[in-house]
């Protein structure tokens, strides 16, 4: 059952809504790449650090701490961001421990553009460090526990992600 309307889950000119966003980054298996989620001045989420692939590292990312979202009654997700034309991918999990499969959805930013980019719930892939889950459930969008942001594939050097809002979205 869809229901009419959005959902905001985050607005980011709200401060409260970076109590629960916490950065991972490679240095968790030995790699030196760094980041960071901060309130900019604009209101906007801003998540922005620097990849390196010393180490055996690459990847940067920030998550919420473990909630429940329970958004089976919405098509996808909705975000208003601001890029600089590289390729980052949406998070969820559904599984309250830290070691678990996690869905991914890649999105691409425009250099210097605001845009708004909706995710269906099926576009999102289950993956294990990276790697696709092929026998994984479908994600259930009843059983959301964190969202994140990642940035990885290679995308060395400094990166900057501005992020207005995220809403859960129907048709």
């Amino acid at each position: 059952m869809n229901v009419s309307g959005d959902l905001l889950l985050f607005d980011f000119s709200a401060p409260e809504s970076f109590e629960s966003w916490g950065s991972i980054d490679d240095q968790v298996m030995g790699g030196v790449s760094q980041s960071q989620f901060a309130q900019s001045g604009s209101g906007v989420a801003v998540f922005s650090g620097s990849i390196s692939f010393e180490h055996h590292g690459g990847f940067a990312s920030v998550r919420t701490a473990p909630g429940s979202y329970d958004l089976s009654a919405y098509s996808g997700l909705e975000m208003h961001l601001h890029g600089d034309g590289k390729r980052y991918k949406l998070s969820l999990t559904t599984d309250p421990r830290f070691e678990s499969v996690t869905y991914r959805a890649p999105f691409d930013t425009k250099m210097g553009k605001w845009v708004t980019v909706r995710i269906p719930f099926d576009h999102f892939q289950p993956t294990f460090r990276g790697q696709i889950v092929p026998d994984a459930p479908p994600l259930d969008p009843g059983s959301i526990r964190t969202f994140g942001f990642l940035i990885s594939d290679r995308q060395e050097g400094a990166f900057r992600l501005e992020v207005k809002w995220i809403k859960a979205y129907s048709d």
